[in-house]
């Protein structure tokens, strides 16, 4: 913060708090507080007449304090530019205080669960239960609170994976996160809008849905040519490199003609953040027993 927004701030937020309690004062020292009490402005409005007693003294000292509150709480604490306060707090450091000691108090119950294979973990109900509330803090917000997905966010309950559910795939998941790329048009850039007919009705075939029978059949030769280097020439995808299988009616984007054909014809680009960083090593490895544990 430049030094001009410091003072102008500063100035603003002191003349505030100063302008406050001069008001205070200014108005009850003209006010009358020792002999009527029900004196009034002279204004009157529909024979409703205004008064002007003073404040209760209560509630003028109250006022005076919140006044004086302000001025201590803003020397201890930031409020003022760039002023720091006394106490140096700040919001990051209130973190990492609150984080040492969470860390402090859980540390020996995750480490606990940490050294635990994850095939035995995912048996261990009250691992399972932590589990739960990582899962619910760090990764409900894409894949749903019940673990079921939703459009391009993989649905983690069943047995379809991309990248594997064994639990060193699921921990190497976790821990480094995945960077999905489906180009457009797959490794045919030229493909046309014909193409890209038949490509879908091909694909549809898999589950027998397809539109068009006669460019399902043509579909077949263009699916080899843009998409079985990443597919497969059986389309049942490869889990090493997270491309998925197109023949068991499991869809990340959906299952529909419309949703498929924007599919291949723009692309997707999906990302899993890398958890490691933000989780500890045994907060990961009960996390992958929880998510494990969700299809076995």
């Amino acid at each position: 913060m430049s030094t001009f927004w410091s003072v102008w701030i500063s100035v603003i937020v002191l003349g505030t708090v100063f302008g406050c309690m001069w008001l205070l004062f200014a108005t009850r020292k003209s006010q009358t507080t020792d002999v009527e009490t029900d004196r009034t402005t002279g204004h009157s409005y529909d024979g409703i007449e205004e008064y002007d007693n003073p404040l209760p003294k209560w509630w003028f000292y109250l006022f005076l304090a919140t006044c004086i509150f302000s001025l201590g709480y803003l020397a201890l604490y930031p409020g003022l530019g760039s002023f720091k306060g006394l106490l140096g707090w700040t919001s990051h450091n209130q973190w990492e205080a609150e984080v040492a000691a969470a860390e402090e108090k859980y540390g020996e119950i995750y480490a606990q669960y940490g050294s635990t294979p994850v095939p035995e973990l995912a048996k261990n109900e009250d691992a399972l239960k932590i589990g739960q509330r990582l899962f619910a803090n760090n990764c409900a917000v894409c894949h749903g609170s019940a673990a079921r997905g939703q459009v391009g966010f993989p649905n983690l309950t069943d047995d379809d994976w991309l990248y594997g559910g064994a639990p060193d795939n699921i921990l190497h998941t976790l821990k480094n996160g995945r960077m999905g790329n489906m180009p457009a048009k797959g490794l045919m850039p030229s493909m046309t809008d014909q193409q890209v007919d038949q490509v879908v009705n091909y694909v549809l075939s898999f589950s027998g849905r397809e539109k068009d029978a006669e460019a399902a059949k043509a579909g077949e030769a263009v699916f080899a040519q843009a998409c079985a280097g990443c597919h497969g020439a059986d389309a049942k995808g490869n889990q090493g490199i997270g491309s998925p299988n197109l023949t068991d009616n499991t869809w990340l984007y959906g299952s529909t003609y419309d949703w498929i054909k924007e599919t291949v014809m723009n692309g997707r680009q999906n990302q899993m953040p890398a958890q490691q960083g933000r989780l500890t090593d045994d907060q990961i490895q009960i996390l992958a027993a929880y998510v494990y544990s969700l299809s076995n």
